[in-house]
């Protein structure tokens, strides 16, 4: 009889533990992803977007920024060159005018960086002969229904910046879009 009890509340116990750890993951899931906003440094792009639609989720802007594309004269490894779906990091630096970021350097793997500077992490899409685009998961932001349009239309007329937050680590999340 009482080992039966143990038995009970040794599992009732090890179900505890169980539930604890599982919320503990997600919730360390959502402040990694939001870290970013808290923490983070507030960089400004320029973007060309186009004006998709998605059925389940509505109006989104898909993004194009400068950044996206790299010179191979920015690499920083002179052994190997980048492939499809290599993890890079770009350090951006402040162009001064504007202030507006660009890419001082793209790097297969994390450099250290200078004050000023701010490190993004990014997937390579492709590499031809003359670039390396990549892609850093910033590229669709969903927009309130019907306002997709006008924003591409601003963005034609080169009226459209994005305010990113980066994390030190190198962790990005939209945080507006200024027309």
């Amino acid at each position: 009889m009482k080992t039966d009890n143990r038995l009970k509340r040794s599992g009732s116990f090890w179900l505890i533990v169980l539930v604890v750890m599982q919320l503990l993951f997600l919730t360390g899931i959502v402040l990694f992803h939001y870290s970013a906003l808290w923490v983070g440094k507030e960089i400004r792009l320029q973007t060309t977007p186009v004006d998709p639609r998605d059925q389940l989720y509505g109006d989104y802007v898909q993004l194009n920024y400068k950044i996206n594309n790299a010179n191979w004269s920015m690499w920083k490894d002179a052994e190997h060159k980048a492939e499809r779906g290599d993890t890079v990091y770009v350090l951006l630096q402040e162009n001064g005018s504007g202030g507006f970021y660009e890419i001082k350097g793209v790097y297969p793997s994390k450099p250290s960086h200078a004050s000023g500077e701010v490190l993004l992490k990014g997937r390579v899409q492709y590499a031809n002969d003359e670039t390396i685009r990549i892609h850093y998961g910033l590229e669709q932001y969903y927009v309130a229904e019907n306002t997709g349009k006008s924003l591409e239309d601003r963005a034609r007329s080169g009226d459209l910046v994005v305010d990113v937050k980066t994390a030190p680590w190198g962790s990005t999340v939209i945080e507006r879009i200024e027309p």
